[in-house]
């Protein structure tokens, strides 16, 4: 158990990466969906152990030397609140719509597929943990193809139920490719200054080496700093969906399998933003990136954009899996307009709702997933009257719809008194009206869905339904409560994240 305990972090990447290779091999029959059972709760228990460790250490971080090469020669590992607490996140969930899986999946792709979809399915967790986790910037790139390869091939999967699954796949493998190189030739232009990939390493010569030049007669590199910089935010921004540049996510959230769809809007995107706040607080700096470049009112321009825009079409939809992806770019704005406000109380925000989103978003997917398994649609006509019917899946769907809201006593209300407290603390009061402007569209995009559900009529040739199997509704009866829970009681998630916030802005030492 002492090996074990010295190793988890490179087991909780090590673990689902055999275990993906082995279902491809051995996992037909059914055994696929055992497998990336036991894999993913496996990692769901490493990640618990990890967050625990880091939050109880002196230090509040927890160094692993990939081969025992030292730093910035070899591949390290770190653990700290920030990515410890995305690190539970990613295996929750994965851990979670695992076993939704198994009757999801299985309506909606070929049965000698199975074990094919299970495999990419611990891929995608894989990369998804390693961005996470990793230390160094181009094994963060590495991860991030094998993260998003996985899941281009998953969104395709979903062509059997609808052919348009394919040409959201290829739009995304299309845009996702840009974002993944232009994050590596940023990459490659800070290596040209520092000789580095060790994400410490390149700040610590950055800061030292190469910026106090720039008050001088012959600042070194500062081109190549901005442009390399500049590739970098582009790439994540694309990876994160953030608006404009989210032209990928509403078709392969509304096309994909159901499972997939729960996966790709409750941790990719998550992972994306963790990504860019890692490269803005850790890599580069505040000073350089919102000092210099002043990214942070771009930022702050592109998530208000997002928050307005995204839920305003969120309300035309007709079909509810392309409702929920339109809401989700609205939630991205929402994570990146906390970490542009570069303040305790709105980095608070970004990391508690990537956590607090994941609730919520997961639950209301898994939802429209049991509408799918049952109807084959999810249009806001087949919801009608099915308050009735399937009362437990339609009140989970109600309580995700709450928490996108903010109300009170939902996790998503924490996240916005966060945020809206960190606007005002910057004095950005215009920021903290654009959030309850969102909120107020969001009240009316879900409303109009509550409104079919509860007081709309069935068809009388309508055929009457049942409530999903017990592996479909117990996930998503557990993330609503989660988000219940957390919504009455977020000390452990406020003090995971303001932990994660101080130490990013250098308040807690």
């Amino acid at each position: 158990m002492e090996l074990i305990h010295k190793n988890l972090p490179a087991l909780i990447v090590v673990l689902p990466l055999c275990m993906g290779l082995l279902t491809s091999i051995i996992g037909r029959r059914g055994l696929g969906w055992w497998m990336a059972m036991a894999t993913t709760g496996a990692v769901f228990a490493m990640s618990g152990q990890l967050l625990w460790n880091v939050m109880h250490d002196g230090a509040y971080q927890i160094t692993y030397q990939m081969g025992s090469w030292p730093a910035p020669f070899g591949i390290v590992y770190i653990v700290d609140p920030l990515n410890a607490s995305v690190l539970m996140v990613v295996s929750t969930i994965a851990a979670v719509l695992t076993l939704y899986a198994r009757k999801s999946v299985a309506s909606e792709i070929q049965k000698n597929r199975l074990h094919f979809f299970y495999a990419l399915w611990l891929f995608c967790t894989t990369g998804l943990l390693g961005i996470t986790i990793t230390g160094d910037a181009f094994n963060l790139y590495v991860l991030l193809e094998i993260s998003s390869l996985s899941t281009y091939t998953l969104v395709a999967l979903g062509r059997a139920r609808n052919r348009r699954a394919l040409t959201a796949a290829i739009n995304y493998l299309v845009l996702g490719s840009i974002g993944a190189n232009f994050y590596l030739l940023g990459i490659a232009y800070l290596y040209q200054v520092t000789g580095s990939l060790n994400m410490a390493d390149i700040h610590h010569i950055l800061v030292n080496q190469v910026f106090p030049t720039w008050g001088g007669d012959a600042p070194q590199y500062r081109t190549t700093v901005i442009v390399g910089f500049a590739f970098m935010a582009v790439g994540l921004s694309l990876k994160l969906a953030l608006f404009p540049l989210h032209g990928w996510l509403p078709n392969a959230y509304t096309y994909s399998p159901s499972a997939v769809s729960g996966l790709l809007a409750s941790t990719a995107t998550k992972v994306g933003a963790y990504a860019f706040i890692r490269v803005i607080f850790t890599i580069v700096g505040v000073d350089f990136a919102f000092g210099l470049l002043h990214t942070d009112t771009a930022l702050m321009v592109s998530a208000g954009a997002a928050i307005i825009i995204g839920a305003w079409l969120a309300l035309k939809q007709t079909n509810l899996k392309k409702m929920l992806a339109y809401s989700s770019i609205g939630q991205i704005g929402y994570i990146t307009l906390g970490f542009s406000l570069n303040n305790v109380n709105g980095l608070t925000a970004s990391i508690i709702h990537l956590f607090n989103h994941a609730l919520t978003k997961g639950s209301m997917f898994m939802a429209l997933g049991v509408v799918v398994y049952r109807l084959g649609n999810a249009r806001i006509t087949d919801v009608r009257g099915l308050g009735r019917q399937l009362p437990v899946t339609m009140g989970v769907f109600v309580v995700g719809g709450l928490g996108l809201i903010g109300v009170p006593l939902t996790a998503g209300f924490i996240s916005k008194w966060y945020l809206v407290t960190g606007a005002i603390q910057a004095g950005r009061y215009e920021m903290a009206a654009v959030v309850l402007v969102g909120s107020i569209l969001a009240l009316m995009y879900v409303w109009r869905v509550v409104e079919q559900i509860y007081f709309g009529k069935r068809d009388e040739n309508a055929p009457k339904l049942r409530e999903a199997p017990l592996t479909m509704l117990v996930p998503m009866v557990l993330l609503a409560a989660a988000s219940i829970y957390f919504g009455i009681d977020a000390r452990a998630t406020s003090w995971v994240s303001q932990t994660a916030a101080e130490l990013l802005l250098g308040v807690k030492l």
